[in-house]
């Protein structure tokens, strides 16, 4: 008696937004599958992936100077935010105006 063997899988860990997890959910039920891994299995079978091109915005490592307390504030904000440092200075610097409010450009 021949038996049957099933194809060879592997886990694959990822983190996704709580919004993808429910889309997970919706698709899931919407197609008539039976878990979150044939959704994701799905996914990939049917996404071209020779169309997609990620932004390529090169970045650089760079090493600053700053006091104490705002190191110390940046790292107590990236614990309880559940971010990088290098994420919240990202955004504090595109926050930051090119110019400071009330100062005409130099020539």
């Amino acid at each position: 008696m021949a038996t049957r063997s099933r194809p060879a899988s592997a886990p694959l860990t990822f983190d996704l937004p709580l919004s993808f997890v429910a889309k997970i959910e919706t698709c899931r039920r919407g197609h008539g599958l039976k878990s979150g891994s044939d959704v994701i299995r799905l996914a990939i079978e049917q996404y071209n992936f020779e169309d997609y091109k990620p932004a390529q915005d090169q970045h650089r490592q760079m090493s600053v100077r700053i006091g104490v307390r705002q190191r110390a504030m940046l790292k107590r904000y990236a614990r309880k935010k559940h971010a990088s440092v290098g994420e919240l200075l990202r955004l504090a610097l595109e926050s930051l105006p090119s110019r400071a409010a009330g100062k005409k450009a130099r020539r």
